[in-house]
């Protein structure tokens, strides 16, 4: 039996079919907790199991990663340590789902991507695992850095940029993509630079867009401008992804004021007229403002 989150017993009485109860137990070993979410993940692919389960591949549900790991993150944010041990287990399964995936065609299995990753770490310490002697935190990364390109044999520091994850959000990939650019000297040597460099490309967007130019013109010019963007960010050591999710936050919280007091006043937003709503918008800046900074 096992304790729910409400403090009762989990069992064959809930309705659970006793031939599955040695799993319905919890388990107090790491390994042995570890082997009970594996074999889960077993039965539901087995084949009396889930149907939807059983047809899953690693490219049906390579987005659950993505999703598990952001939510995981917002719990992180938030500061809810509940929500965050129950989003970590759904990373966890993650990793057990795509282990038995890999198990089932032969490439991998649970075992040897633990193992994997142990290596790695030993690999990436040095000095740590060897009688090597780092004492920064700067030089641990520049070792980890050199160890990692002699790893995966990057001759070259294109090679490098490429090795980055395409599938990294926008706004993250193109923030590495310039550190590792400007550790080889390829970089502004002053954040003034970087803010002219977001005037002009902004410019060339306005000028094409004015042009009339098509729209795949028009899309370079605004990647040009948000990579610029990105740039200054990274020179204020400002994480692009967090401040544009904040942003877009604040977004949403003013515009609750505004339907909120659309409501308020007898009216729905699309009752409101666009000189109405800007009113209330400024009203929604300056309460903000008045909570950021309490007199």
């Amino acid at each position: 039996m096992e304790k729910k989150r409400d403090g009762t017993e989990q069992s064959v009485n809930d309705g659970l079919k006793e031939e599955y109860a040695a799993l319905y137990g919890r388990r107090d070993g790491a390994g042995d907790a570890l082997e009970r979410l594996r074999d889960i993940i077993r039965l539901l692919r087995g084949e009396n199991g889930c149907p939807w389960d059983k047809e899953q591949t690693h490219e049906s549900i390579r987005q659950c990663m993505i999703e598990e790991a952001y939510e995981a993150k917002d719990a992180i944010d938030r500061g809810d340590m509940d929500n965050l041990e129950e989003e970590l287990g759904d990373v966890l399964l993650q990793v057990v789902f795509h282990g038995d995936i890999g198990c089932e065609n032969g490439t991998f299995d649970l075992i040897s991507i633990a193992n994997r990753v142990s290596d790695k770490m030993i690999r990436r310490h040095p000095h740590i695992f060897s009688k090597e002697n780092i004492k920064t935190i700067d030089k641990v990364i520049e070792k980890w850095e050199n160890v990692k390109r002699q790893e995966k044999g990057m001759p070259s520091h294109t090679e490098i940029l490429r090795d980055i994850p395409k599938a990294l959000p926008a706004l993250t990939r193109s923030c590495k993509v310039q550190a590792k650019a400007a550790k080889t000297g390829f970089d502004h040597e002053r954040v003034q630079d970087a803010f002219s460099k977001v005037e002009e490309e902004m410019k060339e967007l306005l000028d094409a867009y004015q042009d009339g130019e098509p729209q795949a013109r028009l899309k370079d010019e605004l990647g040009d401008l948000l990579f610029s963007v990105v740039n200054v960010a990274r020179f204020m050591e400002i994480d692009p992804e967090d401040a544009l999710n904040g942003t877009s936050q604040k977004f949403i919280e003013r515009f609750c004021f505004i339907e909120t007091a659309a409501n308020s006043s007898g009216k729905t937003l699309e009752q409101m007229t666009a000189k109405e709503m800007d009113k209330l918008w400024r009203q929604a800046k300056q309460a903000g403002n008045r909570s950021a900074n309490p007199v």
